[in-house]
Order: C-alpha cells, then sequence, then structure tokens
C-alpha cells in the first residue's frame, strides 16, 4: 500500500495567499519526514479553491527540498498548456530528480483559462487526445513533429530527453504519466494508451470499482497490461474520536469550498451546477478515512479491497490551519502507515 498526500494550495476565508503556499509546501517536506510515499500537486488558475498556477513549478521546488519522496502533479491541465512545453519541463524534472517525478495530466474544465491562455474552448471539449498524444511522444522518442488540428511544427530535436535520467530505480522509458478520468470516455481513452488512472476523491469505492473494470478491459483489448497502477484520491483527517475528525473538517472545508468553488467562471458563459458545500464535506467524511487511525486505515483497506488501488493521495490540509495540517500529516504516517503494512 503506498499512501501519499494531495495538497492543492487552498486558500480558506481570511487567509493570504502566501499562507496557503507555505502549508503546502510544509505538508509536502513534513510527508517526507513522516514515511508517505508521495505528493500530489494541484494546480488552479484565477480562484482561491487552490491559488498554485504551475503544479511542475511547485513540484520542482518540492523535489529540490526532499530527497526520497515521489512528487507528482494532480494535475497539470493540458488544455490550457502547450504539450512540449509541459513534456520538456516533465523531462527536466525527472532527469534532475533521479526519477522521482509523476505527471498527472488532466481535461480540466470549461473554464476563463482558456480564454486567458489562448487555448479556446475547442482545446477542452475536443482537443485532449491530441494533445495527450503529442506530450507522449515526446517523452518518449528523440525527434518529434506534429501535423494535428492544433499543433503541426517541423520535425525537431527532443532535449532534455527523458530517457537519459540516472539514479537507482529510475525507469528509463520517462517520468510516470497519470490521467485524471471522470467519466468512461476518459477511463477509455487512458486505458487505449496503457495510462494509469487518478480518480477524483468525490467518487466513492463503487465507482471507482466500476472505473477500474472499464479500464483493464479495455487496455486488455489495446495490447496493455490490464494492472495498472492507478491513484485513489480522498481526503485524510485523523483525531482521537471519528467525531473529532469530522468536527475539524465541517468547521473549515465549507468555508473554502463555497468561497472557491463560486470563483470558477465559465469561458462561455455556461451554467456550472456547483455543489453544497456542508453536504460535500459531509460526504467526503463518509467515503474516506477520516477519524481514528483504526478506521482510516480501515477505509483505505477497505478501498483497496474493493477497487484493486494500491496508491493513494489524500487531501491532508482540510483543517486550513498549518500546524494542525502538519499534526494531520505526521499522524498520517506514525499512526496509520503501521496498521496498513
Amino acid at each position: 500500500m503506498r499512501v501519499g498526500a494531495f495538497v492543492l494550495a487552498a486558500q480558506f476565508p481570511g487567509q493570504g495567499q502566501g499562507e496557503s503556499l507555505h502549508r503546502a509546501l510544509r505538508s509536502a517536506e513534513v510527508a517526507e519526514e513522516c514515511g508517505l510515499d508521495s505528493v500530489w500537486l494541484a494546480e488552479h488558475h484565477f480562484v482561491p479553491y487552490g491559488v498554485c498556477p504551475s503544479a511542475v513549478t511547485l513540484a520542482a521546488l518540492v523535489l529540490g527540498r526532499t530527497s526520497r519522496i515521489r512528487v507528482g502533479t494532480a494535475v497539470s491541465v493540458l488544455p490550457s498548456a502547450h504539450p512540449v512545453a509541459l513534456g520538456e519541463q516533465a523531462a527536466l524534472l525527472h532527469i534532475a530528480s533521479g526519477g522521482r517525478f509523476s505527471l498527472g495530466v488532466g481535461r480540466g474544465g470549461p473554464w476563463v483559462d482558456l480564454e486567458v491562455f489562448g487555448a479556446g474552448l475547442e482545446a477542452y471539449e475536443s482537443g485532449f487526445p491530441e494533445s495527450l498524444d503529442l506530450l507522449l511522444r515526446w517523452l518518449r522518442e528523440p525527434r518529434v513533429s506534429a501535423e494535428g488540428e492544433r499543433f503541426a511544427f517541423r520535425e525537431v530535436s527532443v532535449v532534455p530527453r527523458a530517457g537519459e535520467v540516472l539514479g537507482p530505480g529510475a525507469d528509463a522509458e520517462g517520468p510516470e504519466v497519470v490521467v485524471a478520468c471522470t467519466s468512461p470516455k476518459s477511463v477509455k481513452l487512458a486505458a487505449e494508451r496503457g495510462l494509469p488512472m487518478l480518480l477524483g476523491m468525490h467518487s466513492n469505492d463503487e465507482e471507482k470499482a466500476q472505473m477500474v473494470a472499464l479500464w483493464r478491459r479495455v487496455a486488455r483489448e489495446a495490447g496493455h497490461c490490464p494492472d495498472g497502477a492507478h491513484v485513489s484520491a480522498g481526503v485524510a483527517q485523523i483525531a482521537d474520536r471519528p467525531a473529532e475528525a469530522a468536527e475539524t473538517l465541517l468547521k473549515a472545508m465549507p468555508g473554502w469550498l463555497k468561497q472557491g468553488l463560486d470563483a470558477h467562471v465559465t469561458v462561455d458563459g455556461r451554467h456550472r451546477a456547483m455543489r453544497d458545500p456542508v453536504a460535500y464535506t459531509e460526504m467526503l467524511c463518509g467515503l474516506h478515512p477520516v477519524g481514528t487511525p483504526a478506521l482510516a486505515a480501515d477505509r483505505i483497506a477497505a478501498t483497496a479491497e474493493k477497487t484493486g488501488i494500491t496508491r493513494f493521495a489524500l487531501l491532508v490540509e482540510g483543517s486550513g490551519d498549518v500546524a494542525a495540517t502538519e499534526e494531520n500529516v505526521r499522524r498520517l504516517g506514525a499512526e496509520v502507515l503501521p496498521l496498513i503494512g
């Protein structure tokens, strides 16, 4: 079982953005100190839901401050980025870290980001497969050209080449690429390319099990190994009593969720229904390792048994407080990990 921290750099009401970023960095540093397997960094633009606009940039800083832990993006929003530029950055981090970097990518949403960065709505609605395939080619081939609908350029050399990584246990084929999946369409897209999935914290175990089953079937049909190293996102809050853990999250998360989700603006003015913050927090508390160390370990083990997933990215900053977040990560490492092996 490999348990990691999921870090959004969330800006809670009354907090400054610098405080949010400081908490994110401390979460990552403490995660390594406490024996967690990985830290996954989120990326958002123009909203306090998360104040990190570049997950790869923050990943570079975390990799420089750590020596063991795997650092991944969860996710880099591919429609808003040029896949070659993102591939260059991923290769750089993969090589410089000795193979400790994982590149999580996702489709994102129909947000105003597409307008600001000049990508356009079509990059979100139909352009993700082309961007993903160009990114994969860049990470695997020595020279690349493109003749697609969005990207067209003459053949150029790939520098630096991700396959030249040094370090014990490093993957010579380049950084791991993980795809955020929220629908059967995205599951099939990942499976056809043999790429593991990152499954969201809003999905329950049954939904995740169904997505894994679909991925396995499509991956097998495409000639890939049907056993993907998928990642299950969730929330972790450790306390001496279950009610205490839930109370911590219910006091802090609804305010952050309302402030952050309400700030999202669609690029084309379409209506987007947002979740009720309190109900959503209550649902997360019921689904994930929120409670005593024993309860948290049981829920992690239950998810693994029902879904076959053994990698976890758990949101640890739900209290919104720097000191409380550090304590939560320490308890996750010291009291929960020994119970799940």
